[in-house]
Parts: C-alpha cells; sequence; structure tokens
C-alpha cells in the first residue's frame, strides 16, 4: 500500500512538474496576470518591516516578469521582497528596482517630525489608523515626498500644507492620489 502512494505521489509529482514546464513557455493570460498582481501585492503587505517611510510599486508583464520599483529606508526589505516575490507561482523573473534611502540623522529626524505633523493633526488622524497607512512619507536628502491616498483634495492639500511646516524640509512634493471625489 505504502509503494503505491508513493508511485502515485511520484506520478502527481511529474504532472505538475510536465504542467509547470508547459505553463513556463506560454505567456500569462489577463486573468492569470490579474492572479499574480494579487498574490505580489499581498506578499508585499506582508513584509515585517516596511514602514510609513517606505514606497513599493511593482508591475507585471505576460511573460511572468515583475519589476519591483520604489524607495525604502532599510535594506532588508529591498532583498526581502524580491525574495518572497520570486516564490510567487508565476512569477518567472524579478528585477528590483528598489531604491535604499540614503542612512541620514538629518532625515531620520525629518521622517519623526514629519509623521507627528501629518498624522497627528486632527483632521488627518484617521489615516493613521491601521498597519499600512495610506500616506507614505519619503525623504531624501531634505526632500519630501508624499505618496498614497487620500479621501478628498481638502486632505491632500492639508497633508501638504503640514508637511511644509515642518522646519528643516528644503522641498515637498505631494503627489498623494484623491481616491473618492
Amino acid at each position: 500500500m505504502k509503494l503505491r502512494n508513493l508511485v502515485l505521489g511520484l506520478g502527481v509529482a511529474a504532472l505538475s512538474l510536465s504542467a509547470g514546464a508547459m505553463a513556463s513557455e506560454q505567456t500569462l493570460s489577463e486573468p492569470g496576470i490579474a492572479g499574480v498582481q494579487k498574490q505580489v501585492r499581498h506578499e508585499l503587505n506582508m513584509l515585517p518591516y516596511v514602514n510609513v517611510f517606505d514606497y513599493m510599486t511593482f508591475t507585471v508583464d505576460e511573460n511572468g516578469n515583475v519589476t519591483l520599483n520604489g524607495e525604502v529606508t532599510n535594506p532588508a526589505v529591498k532583498s526581502d521582497a524580491a525574495n518572497v516575490v520570486k516564490k510567487v507561482e508565476g512569477v518567472e523573473h524579478v528585477d528590483n528596482k528598489i531604491q535604499v534611502l540614503p542612512l541620514s540623522f538629518f532625515d531620520n529626524g525629518l521622517r519623526a517630525r514629519l509623521y507627528r505633523t501629518i498624522y497627528g493633526y486632527g483632521p488627518l488622524q484617521r489615516y493613521a489608523m491601521g498597519v499600512n497607512k495610506p500616506i507614505r512619507i519619503i525623504v531624501a536628502n531634505g526632500h519630501v515626498t508624499l505618496l498614497g491616498v487620500v479621501d478628498n483634495q481638502a486632505d491632500k492639500i492639508l497633508a501638504g500644507m503640514r508637511a511644509n511646516t515642518v522646519p528643516g524640509i528644503f522641498s515637498v512634493d505631494n503627489q498623494l492620489i484623491v481616491v473618492k471625489g
């Protein structure tokens, strides 16, 4: 009985390997791309060291090639992102273009002050709820970029105005996207 189960198990493994080889020769269909995108998004959201000061995006093409972009504060996040995406079924190749922001005591101070100034402000405090904050604060050499999503144009303007009040900032690029109206 054990021998029969072993033979059946090997047969199933051989079938899945040959099916995998056939799938790698084909391109992903639109629903296949959507499934890969969903899984990649999930894996990136589950990374343990990603915080409000990191921003990552990705694209998936029809051949299963994934391109990672963005900026992160921790070099481990860059390598972890590529490693988890490589394990997603349907991903053939990962091009990791994530940039690691320079280590800077000055920028770290700005990050802390920006976080308090934006997320600590009454009308914007609702965005502080949850693990994945919708407003991402990217600081590179004193220059600030606000990325992510907000509910309305007023919140976008408020976040940009609040960021501009933090002393020591050279510029603020408000790229927040309004999702509701």
